[in-house]
């Protein structure tokens, strides 16, 4: 008989690419798959290779008591949801990618003695996981090191890497484009909606910043809220700078490959196709989050020579565009960074992810 995964999963891309790839090296192995999530699926999990979604309530929880409440009855009923799938899928283990959708499901797992993986991409432990890790089977990291593991066997935990798609394994077949002499510089910009308009002031700001010789060399890539599109577009236009320009890319590993330079967020996601692809990176994590997860990420990959960390308040059009000149003056720190950042990649993590779920299953027969 096959066996069954129920998958847990937040509807950002975030947490549900890698889930989608583990869902993939699963269904290759003879495994059903079901997904558990929220309604934000529509627009990121469109192709998520399930037999069935299940839609469970969730919410985050707040300290102000009112709003407490009222998310402690939702994820309440959200239980009681997850607890009937569990009794119809009857899966041989549940597996949470993090975010507040995966609550409701994982814990209804637990309770049913239902064994459990949590993966933690990031390099500090989520809010979600931080809650579910202490009652899991096993936790598998996408780093070698996690803070907010303090309550956490080390026997419990294994490093499988970050699941990163499909497509990001093809496109890591592309070397290092060459830069030298007057090679167009390629330029990618992205952000996620928490940083699309942070780049659409300060890129074009930037830009404007650099001598003519140097503008007429750029080729930029920027992902923009759909809002933003207009202004940007015609600041590249007044300064002669080539630019595709898009609220969402949908073949974003092949255009991380193509490119010399790449400034974005420093999500999880983010960082494990970076360093899979090997491309140098500037990353600006998100300020003000209260894990400060995308700076331990960005930490890690800057550390090993793979990008440089940049926080937003420092990042100033003039400090960019000081950047760009020096990496053009010296082209060669962007190839060494590409190769360190590949020395962080995990092509195999799916893979490695799918053997872990498979033990688990395998040892709670």
């Amino acid at each position: 008989m096959a066996s069954t995964v129920l998958i847990a999963a937040g509807g950002t891309g975030g947490h549900l690419f890698p889930a989608e790839s583990l869902a993939l090296a699963l269904r290759a192995r003879g495994w059903a798959i079901h997904l558990a999530t929220d309604h934000r699926v529509e627009s990121y999990g469109k192709d998520f290779p399930a037999a069935a979604v299940h839609i469970v309530e969730s919410a985050t929880m707040s300290r102000e008591p009112l709003a407490a409440a009222r998310a402690a009855f939702t994820i309440g009923r959200g239980i009681l949801r997850a607890r009937f799938v569990i009794g119809r899928v009857r899966p041989d283990v549940a597996v949470g990618f993090g975010g507040y959708p995966t609550v409701p499901p994982m814990l209804a797992a637990m309770w049913a003695g239902v064994p459990t993986v949590v993966h933690e991409q990031n390099a500090v432990l989520g809010r979600a996981n931080r809650l579910l890790a202490p009652r899991a089977t096993r936790i598998a990291s996408s780093f070698a090191t996690v803070g907010g593991l303090d309550n956490v066997p080390p026997s419990h935990l294994q490093q499988t890497g970050n699941p990163v798609r499909p497509a990001v394994i093809v496109a890591s077949a592309t070397p290092y484009p060459p830069l030298a002499g007057s090679d167009p510089f390629r330029l990618l910009v992205f952000g996620g909606s928490q940083g699309a308009r942070v780049f659409s002031d300060l890129v074009p700001a930037a830009i404007a910043l650099l001598p003519e010789a140097v503008r007429s060399r750029l080729h930029v890539v920027q992902q923009c809220r759909p809002e933003d599109l207009g202004r940007v577009h015609q600041g590249y236009e007044l300064l002669g700078v080539e630019a595709d320009l898009g609220p969402f890319f949908t073949d974003m590993p092949l255009r991380i490959a193509a490119s010399h330079l790449v400034v974005c967020r420093s999500g999880a996601s983010t960082c494990a196709e970076l360093a899979v692809i090997g491309r140098p990176s500037i990353l600006v994590p998100l300020p003000h989050a209260l894990d400060q997860d995308q700076r331990a990420n960005a930490d890690v990959l800057s550390r090993a020579g793979g990008g440089w960390l940049i926080e937003q308040s420092e990042l100033s059009p003039a400090r960019l565009a000081d950047e760009v000149s020096a990496f053009l003056a010296d082209p060669q720190r962007l190839v060494r960074a590409a190769e360190a950042a590949k020395t962080q990649g995990r092509p195999d993590a799916a893979e490695r992810l799918a053997d872990l779920v498979e033990n688990v299953a395998v040892e709670r027969a």
